[in-house]
């Protein structure tokens, strides 16, 4: 017999999925829920974690459970993406807001990153990823003037990969990944609609050429209600 919290999910899932209960939308409080479904609040807790587990709500402090819309962003952990080319194919009109584009010597943390050369400069660039009127992404791009010697902001706001394969000639081809939850700072704050929400995921980049040279570091902190991490993994006999 399936347990009651696995009931109340069930049943909130399908009307999360038809609509009964739209996106951004409060759900009722674990008291009224509790006394809808007649039973206890420690079931209704679990139902509800559940439902955060698997992205259908967000536990907002000081607010409540608010509904996620369900057809947000899948973006691939494996893949090499732009932005602009995950929005195209997602139908989205996204916006790009540059805020700094200018050329830095690397400190010992990005040296630690980017490996560059003694007398290599930085392009820093910083953007922030606007969709449906809300800046949902704060990218912190990083890139050895060596590899990309020109930058413009035109280039920035539109698709920094694009100039780099479609005009400079250069093959972008693999990366390694690292993926985190965290606290939002005081930047995020100010370059993202974050207001209510306890955490970031901040997917942190080394990206290679085809000649396996490193030439980008870069930092993507995005707001949690808006994507979802996917990723496709095949097993492979071991005998």
């Amino acid at each position: 017999m399936m347990n009651k919290f696995m009931l109340i999910y069930n049943q909130m899932v399908d009307k999360i999925e038809k609509g009964e209960y739209p996106p951004s939308t409060l759900l009722p409080s674990e008291n009224e829920l509790k006394d809808s479904f007649q039973t206890s609040r420690e079931t209704i807790r679990k139902a509800l974690n559940l439902l955060s587990q698997n992205g259908y709500i967000q536990k907002i402090r000081g607010k409540g459970s608010v509904v996620i819309d369900i057809t947000k962003m899948n973006l691939p952990v494996s893949g090499l993406v732009s932005f602009k080319e995950l929005a195209e194919k997602m139908g989205r009109e996204p916006i790009t807001t540059v805020h700094e584009l200018s050329l830095i010597h690397p400190d010992r943390e990005l040296t630690s990153h980017l490996n560059p050369h003694p007398k290599d400069l930085i392009w820093k660039v910083v953007r922030t990823r606007e969709i449906g009127g809300e800046k949902v992404i704060l990218d912190k791009d990083y890139l050895l003037k060596s590899a990309v010697p020109t930058l413009t902001k035109e280039v920035c706001e539109d698709s920094i990969y694009s100039y780099i394969e479609n005009q400079l000639g250069l093959q972008i081809s693999f990366a390694k990944k690292e993926i985190l939850i965290e606290e939002p700072t005081e930047e995020d704050h100010s370059f993202l609609d974050i207001d209510g929400f306890h955490n970031v995921v901040v997917i942190r980049s080394q990206v290679f050429l085809e000649d396996a040279s490193l030439f980008q570091y870069t930092e993507s902190r995005h707001r949690p209600d808006k994507f979802r991490f996917v990723d496709f993994a095949r097993r492979r006999p071991t005998v």
